[in-house]
C-alpha cells in the first residue's frame, strides 16, 4: 500500500512557521522526529529554504531530539547577532554567529543521534543505493567522502546519509536519514563547477571546518526516505590531487576493522554488534579507492556494483 503523502514544510508560509516555531515544530527525517523550537524569523527562513521537502510531524509525535535556537543571553556587544543552541535539558549546547545557524543545527542533530540512537548500529559512512543495492563510504576527515557523495547523488544514486549508516538488525537493512551534504573548502568550487544545478546553501566561512556549504538532496531522495536498502558493496575512498584512478580489493580482515572503529557505538552493541559486523563484512565487496577526478570514480564504482550486486555473497 502507497504511503499517505504528509504535509511538508514547502506547504507552509514562512510567516507560519515562525508563528508554529514559537510553540515547537517537528521535523520528520528518515527514522527520526525532530522538534525545532525558535522565536527569530531568520530561523524560519533557514528552513523553509533548506529543508522544504522533509514532511511535518504531528505536535503530539515523539521527538527524538530537541534543538531551540535563540538569541545568545550574553551582555556583550555581539549578543544580537550570535545564536545559542539548546536541546532536551535546556542549557546552552553550542553559541555561534547568526550566519552560521544551518551548520550548528546539522551538527547539533549529528550529535543527537550519534549519542540516543543505540537501537541502530551506526556507522561514520556515507550510504547511497541504486536498483543494485547499497554502497556504503567510510572514510577519515578529509577523504573525499562529502564531496563523492554529493556528485554520486546527481549521476544515479539515491542519497540515503552522507554522515550515518543505519543498520537495525540482523537482515543488515540500511535505514535512509537523508541530510544536507556539508561540502567543505575546496569541494564546494568542485560542486559548484561540476553541478551547477546544486541546491547549495550560502558558504559559511570561520567554522571548525572551516568553510562549509550544504547541499540539498532533491525532492526524491526525501520522498524514498522510508525505502530500506541491502548493502552490496564497501568502498574506502581517498582523494589525492592529481592522483591516477586505482581500485584494488580490500581484505576482509582489514574491511571488519575499519566497519568496527568506524562504528559510533560498536562496543555498546555487545555481542550483537560484533555478529552484525561481522555479517556485514560478509556481504559486502571492499574495495579502496583512490581517486581525483569525480567522472571517472563514478563510473567506477558503477562497474564495481554491478560486479558485486552479480555475486553470490560469501557465506
Amino acid at each position: 500500500m502507497d504511503r499517505v503523502p504528509e504535509p511538508s514544510l514547502r506547504d507552509h508560509s514562512i510567516a507560519e512557521l515562525h508563528t508554529r516555531l514559537g510553540r515547537g515544530l517537528r521535523l520528520r527525517i528518515g527514522p527520526f522526529t525532530i522538534h525545532f523550537e525558535g522565536r527569530s524569523a531568520d530561523l524560519a527562513e533557514r528552513l523553509h529554504a533548506h529543508y522544504p521537502n522533509y514532511p511535518v510531524a504531528a505536535a503530539a509525535e515523539f521527538a527524538d531530539a530537541k534543538i531551540r535556537v535563540g538569541r545568545n543571553p550574553s551582555l556583550s556587544r555581539h549578543w544580537f547577532s550570535t545564536r545559542t543552541i539548546r536541546t532536551d535539558d535546556g542549557r546552552v549546547f553550542t553559541t555561534f554567529p547568526r550566519e552560521a545557524t544551518l551548520a550548528h543545527i546539522e551538527w547539533t542533530m549529528n550529535w543527537a543521534v550519534a549519542n540516543r540512537s543505540h537501537y541502530f548500529l551506526m556507522l561514520h559512512a556515507g550510504v547511497l543505493a541504486n536498483a543494485q543495492g547499497a554502497l556504503i563510504l567510510p572514510a577519515h576527515p578529509g577523504a573525499g567522502k562529502s564531496t563523492l557523495c554529493a556528485y554520486l547523488m546527481h549521476h544515479g544514486w539515491r542519497l540515503l546519509s552522507d554522515e550515518f549508516t543505519l543498520i537495525r538488525d540482523r537482515s543488515l537493512l540500511i535505514h535512509p536519514f537523508p541530510r544536507l551534504i556539508p561540502l567543505k573548502n575546496r569541494s564546494i568550487a568542485v560542486i559548484k563547477e561540476l553541478i551547477p544545478d546544486a541546491h547549495l546553501a550560502p558558504s559559511i566561512p570561520g567554522t571548525h571546518k572551516g568553510t562549509v556549504a550544504h547541499l540539498r538532496p532533491a525532492d526524491s531522495h526525501i520522498r524514498a526516505m522510508h525505502e530500506t536498502a541491502a548493502p552490496k558493496l564497501m568502498i574506502f575512498p581517498l582523494y589525492k590531487a592529481g592522483a591516477a584512478l586505482t581500485i584494488e580489493p580490500a581484505a576482509r580482515s582489514e574491511c571488519f576493522v575499519e566497519i568496527t572503529q568506524n562504528a559510533f557505538n560498536y562496543v555498546l552493541r555487545g555481542r550483537e554488534g560484533f555478529e552484525m559486523a561481522a555479517a556485514l563484512t560478509n556481504q559486502v565487496a571492499p574495495y579502496r579507492l583512490t581517486y581525483s577526478d569525480l567522472p571517472s570514480a563514478a563510473q567506477a564504482i558503477d562497474a564495481l556494483m554491478l560486479e558485486a550486486a552479480n555475486t553470490t555473497s560469501v557465506s
